[in-house]
């Protein structure tokens, strides 16, 4: 089977020898991704938006690779603030309502930087055509 990494230009995939997503037939995995946090449209106090931007930009990554949202599998959600559930909940539902990949959610004493209160790994299988 053929290999494709997707890589998003992060300093880091080169430092920790990662990249974004690979695609190995049909089966994508996404590396743990969080927020681009910016200050003015994602805060580092803002659960919902930090979720709505991790997942924004998965779906290109998933689009990269030859998938959607609509292929996604599965989706680990991790948090720095488990009371921030329904922000987090609420953002995920907005792209997965009707998709309903299985999910888990889980609380962790910290993530790569203090800013960040979610970080989201995803699973994707592409469709059969």
């Amino acid at each position: 089977m053929t290999r494709k990494n997707i890589l998003s230009g992060s300093p880091w995939e080169d430092k920790m020898g990662y990249c974004r997503a690979v695609r190995i037939g049909a089966v994508v995995e996404v590396a743990g991704t969080v927020a681009i946090v910016d200050g003015e449209r994602v805060t580092a106090t803002d659960a919902y938006a930090q979720t709505d931007n991790i997942i924004s930009r998965i779906a290109v990554v998933l689009k990269e690779a030859g998938v959607g949202l609509e292929d996604v599998i599965r989706t680990r959600i991790f948090t720095t603030d488990i009371t921030q559930f329904d922000a987090i909940a609420r953002a995920h539902g907005a792209y997965f309502g009707d998709i309903k990949p299985t999910t888990g959610i889980y609380e962790v004493s910290k993530l790569v930087a203090p800013e960040y209160l979610v970080e989201i790994e995803f699973t994707a299988i592409a469709s059969e055509s």
